[in-house]
């Protein structure tokens, strides 16, 4: 591909895995956070000790995680269709990465929450906090350099994944790479595109260590 052809669609390709990477990483905050704290706080000697539910949940999130991604894709595209009108472009990826983003990004802060110590969480019961108390002022922020970490972790998870989402037409660098790269025999485009992503994980590495760092008052 002519470099004046590719450039205008490589920028296209790199702001449509941001925005992909963006809905399911906020869609992975959103409901991940919560179902992480969930399978912690309702596991044997914790103040919401509930094991029915925390083995439910903790079933519901291995059998998701269990299923490759590319296959996880491809089941969901009824699901796609019929939330937002379309198999094809990066909305619609964006929603198989939310559905594979949330399990994965809830047994991260779960881990997390696993290293406050209990001691803390035992003090904070006995002068009299309530549940919410605990979660957010013990727990939550114990656990958020580890959390912050966890994140940078899933961002980069869901950066690969979005360049499997290619395959169906999800758009993106990795959709770029598929139709160029792959299927015309190019190796420009095919380097290109590595080296964007390779440049593009190493950012947000760069930068949720920073963050997890700076929020590090221990």
């Amino acid at each position: 591909m002519p470099l004046e052809t590719l450039i205008p669609e490589l920028l296209k390709a790199f702001w449509d895995t941001l925005y992909m990477v963006g809905i399911s990483l906020l869609a992975a905050i959103i409901a991940g956070l919560p179902l992480g704290v969930l399978l912690f706080v309702t596991d044997r000697g914790l103040f919401w000790e509930n094991k029915p539910l925390q083995t439910i949940l903790g079933f519901l999130v291995n059998m998701v995680r269990s299923i490759p991604f590319i296959i996880l894709l491809v089941a969901l595209l009824p699901l796609t269709k019929l939330l937002v009108g379309t198999t094809i472009g990066p909305t619609a990826a964006a929603v198989s990465l939310s559905v594979a983003a949330t399990p994965f990004f809830a047994r991260i802060v779960e881990t997390s929450l696993r290293e406050v110590d209990k001691g803390v969480i035992e003090a904070a019961t006995a002068v009299g906090a309530t549940p919410w108390m605990i979660i957010k002022d013990v727990l939550l922020s114990d656990a958020l350099p580890g959390i912050i970490h966890g994140l940078t972790i899933t961002a980069i998870s869901l950066i690969s994944y979005s360049a499997m989402a290619g395959i169906v037409g999800g758009g993106g660098v990795g959709d770029l790479a598929i139709r160029f790269g792959y299927y015309r025999y190019d190796n420009t485009v095919m380097i290109t595109t590595i080296i964007v992503l390779l440049c593009l994980v190493q950012i947000v590495q760069l930068a949720g260590d920073s963050v997890a760092r700076w929020m590090d008052k221990r």
